[in-house]
């Protein structure tokens, strides 16, 4: 509820926005009045302003001595057409500057009443910031050297009834930034260039996936059974067949499915959605990245992994070393390895193989101990106490079997599992195995899991169709999860996973 002293000004600041929108409908109703479409019309054979701007070479400079001896400069170049967004206009006179951005970036224009006709400049004075517009003219420097376009004609393409956010400060606050992304991507400043290097990470890794002689299936979203991970589900109903479904918390089972039928390298770029929190790191909806291929392992899916992302940096072209807040990540390959068991030794000197120390070390931190696994507590020691100290990029290898159930284990150590998980800067990137296609142990594993759980609870429920797929024979195979938007986020210096995401889940917006 307002206070009595925020009232006024709340009630100022809706009068002014009403204000600037009546002022830029009467605008509107001119141009209407001229007989021009304030929505626009088709504006073909437009340049991007990237191409344009690379005409440069092509101004030509003349040099003149005027009546009185002063020297003179004049310039002439190629004729141009671009169309984009107006963000900044300097008004003077008979003359009007405007700064123009599309996707590739931004020029100056110069459109003078003299040099434009009246008709045209009468156009001009119903511009506002944020107004789309197309123009024709030629690409020339000014006396102080700027690159600029000499409007010869004005198209107008699109009327912005709402002010723009102010230049410098822009929108600040993070949630209208992502409620509003249509105006971040607008105004704010990097926006548009990070969700652009999101596309050229993510067609880099199809290329490397394709060029490896993966195919790219789809998977079913809408699923009987929530499997893959350990993981809330979202729940929802199928009218017409009368049964219950669940939104895909992985996409694993399916895809190792086709590696039974013989796609012997597949993998999937898709949503995946688990009824879970919000933080800087997770959203409910994501975007995984999995691979399979038959005869590897999970040093297979190490390499895999480390091309991936080394090819994905030289697609947004930063080059394999690259700021992360106010830190350096250095993705030179090769990546470091290091033993899961080692790094519990290190970081929480404590002997990994002696349960009694384990178990000393899990209460000291606070941590539940009663009805545990040794196994579960060693990775909660872990994760207090080793994962905010891999800087990496570092692939930490061989997890305890037990908390590993679609895992391979180590031929000479049934205790351990040939599974890695990626690390960089505290944050797990990816997750691999060498996969479990034992049809035998995998159902016990499968009941050992699900043992305690509720009847009742979505995820308490096996995958026998997935149990009998492998009956069927599925080949040796390496297996990898890597999260997107997490991979997004750190490659592009974004301080959030919100930040790489065009629309993450937000609450109802306040009315």
């Amino acid at each position: 509820m307002l206070s009595d002293e925020s009232r006024p000004w709340i009630e100022d600041q809706n009068a002014a926005v009403h204000a600037i929108e009546a002022a830029r409908r009467q605008k509107m109703d001119k141009l209407v009045q001229m007989g021009i479409d304030p929505w626009g019309h088709r504006f073909d054979n437009q340049q991007a302003i990237a191409d344009v701007r690379a005409l440069e070479g092509e101004i030509t400079e003349q040099k003149s001595t005027s009546e009185g001896g002063r020297e003179q400069t004049t310039f002439s170049g190629p004729k141009v057409r671009v169309a984009g967004r107006i963000v900044l206009m300097r008004p003077t006179g008979k003359l009007i500057f405007i700064n123009l951005v599309d996707r590739t970036g931004t020029i100056q224009l110069f459109l003078g009443q003299a040099q434009v006709g009246e008709r045209n400049w009468e156009i001009a004075q119903c511009l506002d910031l944020g107004d789309i517009i197309g123009v024709d003219g030629e690409l020339k420097k000014t006396k102080t050297g700027e690159l600029t376009i000499f409007v010869e004609e004005l198209h107008f393409l699109t009327k912005t009834l709402e002010a723009p956010p102010e230049k410098h400060k822009g929108i600040t606050d993070p949630e209208l930034r992502q409620r509003m992304r249509y105006v971040d991507l607008a105004y704010g400043e990097g926006v548009l260039e990070r969700f652009v290097q999101r596309t050229q990470i993510v067609r880099s890794i199809r290329e490397t996936l394709v060029g490896e002689g993966y195919y790219e299936i789809e998977g079913p979203t809408l699923h009987t059974i929530a499997g893959g991970a350990a993981a809330r589900p979202f729940e929802t109903f199928h009218n017409a067949l009368g049964m219950p479904l669940v939104m895909r918390i992985a996409l694993e089972l399916h895809l190792k499915r086709l590696l039974v039928g013989g796609m012997e390298r597949v993998f999937e770029l898709g949503r995946v959605y688990r009824n879970e929190g919000i933080s800087p790191r997770h959203n409910p909806e994501f975007t995984m990245l999995e691979v399979y291929q038959a005869f590897g392992n999970y040093e297979t899916m190490m390499d895999l992994t480390q091309n991936i992302i080394v090819n994905a940096l030289d697609a947004i072209g930063s080059g394999y070393k690259v700021p992360f807040g106010d830190k350096e990540i250095d993705f030179t390959p090769p990546f470091q390895r290091c033993c899961y068991r080692d790094l519990l030794a290190e970081h929480a000197g404590i002997d990994p193989a002696n349960d009694a120390e384990v178990i000393a070390c899990a209460k000291k931190l606070g941590l539940a101990t009663e009805g545990k696994h040794p196994d579960v507590l060693r990775n909660e020691i872990f994760e207090e106490t080793v994962e905010d100290k891999l800087v990496g990029p570092v692939f930490v290898i061989d997890y305890p079997a037990s908390i590993c159930p679609l895992t391979k284990r180590k031929s000479d150590q049934p205790e351990i599992a040939e599974r890695f998980e990626l690390f960089i800067h505290g944050m797990e990137l990816a997750n691999a195995y060498t996969e479990l296609n034992d049809p035998d142990l995998q159902e016990k594993l499968f009941r050992t899991q699900l043992e305690g759980m509720a009847e009742e609870d979505s995820m308490a429920r096996m995958d026998t169709d997935f149990v009998r797929a492998l009956r069927n024979g599925m080949p040796p195979a390496g297996g990898l999860g890597i999260g997107i938007d997490r991979l997004v986020m750190l490659l592009t210096n974004s301080s959030t996973i919100r930040e790489v995401i065009l629309f993450p889940l937000l609450r109802h917006e306040a009315t």
